[in-house]
């Protein structure tokens, strides 16, 4: 694929090494030897440049010289997880979206660090990619300079729920949320419980709890217990949550913030002999396959992944040079009845 690049109307000019030499009253060959890593510099210089890079939204130019004007065929994706299934999905909606470019995915794990994405859009950003995709809305504030004064197209994956710098591909979990309340209340459930994990490092998932609470007041009801862990999510974890929320509250439903902890409170109620969804009724989030093949299919919702992913590249490829507004792309959500609540 070829195409023109054009400067457009109000785009801002990139910031030049010179600038940050300047801002942080050391010479550009200073500048240059910290950006690459180059020789020993003392630690005081180093953090003074790198205040001036991130004040500045400085991203160096990997590509020198004429290369500098040739098209990319870079793409850089930015994920939080390779160990969580749902990540994985995406990048197979990205592969296949791919399929029939001549575009190539470069792909780095933040470890659901802004920090650390914040080192990896840098990195990304210094070798001039056609595009760049990223998950959800949290970045630091050189990030989103950075990513603001590329110029390239950028993709916020996964939510649609705050303002785009450029694109928004994925769902509104907030408006899942309230779907998970309204439809658990038409089943009967009135004496809910949360199940969850961590929410400084999903903002999602307390997007999804915002959600479910507003669908809970529209019926004069709240949620009336919380079982809720400092770290991450994962099997075992919702395990544990579930036995210390089932030994201190008497409840109908518990929501769960996802797929994983929700198969943990299955695998707790297996154990304790706790009748599901006769004694406790359980709703989980992402519509992983292990919560299919459950003995009882785990009720849930399921985000469309893939569609994600493949969205995210088409809008790229469809448009490659960023428009003046940002665009929201809908990818929706499926309630998945089961049979666990």
């Amino acid at each position: 694929m070829t195409k023109t690049k054009q400067r457009l109307p109000g785009k801002k000019s990139k910031i030049t090494l010179r600038e940050v030499a300047l801002r942080a009253e050391v010479s550009e060959s200073t500048v240059s030897r910290i950006m690459r890593n180059q020789e020993l510099v003392a630690e005081a210089t180093r953090d003074k440049v790198m205040g001036a890079v991130r004040a500045l939204g400085y991203v160096p130019n990997r590509i020198a010289g004429s290369l500098a004007s040739l098209d990319s065929c870079l793409v850089g994706v930015v994920i939080p997880s390779l160990s969580n299934i749902v990540f994985p999905e995406v990048l197979q909606g990205i592969n296949t979206g791919l399929k029939t470019s001549n575009y190539q995915a470069v792909i780095s794990i933040s470890d659901y660090d802004i920090d650390r994405e914040e080192a990896l859009i840098r990195g990304i950003l210094a070798w001039q990619p056609a595009a760049i995709l990223i998950t959800g809305f949290d970045h630091t504030v050189a990030s989103r300079r950075m990513l603001d004064q590329s110029g390239v197209r950028v993709v916020e994956m996964m939510d649609i729920d705050s303002a785009p710098i450029d694109i928004a591909v994925g769902m509104s979990h907030r408006k899942a949320g309230i779907a998970a309340g309204r439809h658990l209340i038409s089943r009967g459930y009135r004496r809910f419980a949360y199940v969850g994990h961590d929410w400084s490092a999903d903002r999602r998932a307390r997007l999804r709890y915002d959600g479910l609470c507003e669908a809970l007041a529209e019926a004069g009801l709240s949620i009336m217990a919380h079982a809720i862990s400092d770290g991450p999510s994962s099997v075992a974890t919702g395990r544990e949550q579930t036995a210390q929320l089932c030994a201190k509250s008497r409840v109908d439903v518990a929501v769960y913030s996802n797929d994983d902890m929700a198969v943990g409170g299955v695998f707790h109620c297996l154990s304790a002999g706790i009748s599901v969804p006769d004694d406790l009724a359980i709703f989980g989030f992402n519509g992983l396959d292990i919560g299919r093949e459950l003995p009882q299919p785990l009720s849930t919702m399921r985000s469309n992944r893939f569609l994600i992913g493949q969205k995210a590249i088409e809008a790229i490829l469809q448009t490659p040079e960023r428009p003046e507004s940002p665009m929201i792309i809908d990818t929706g959500f499926e309630i998945f009845a089961g049979a666990t609540a």
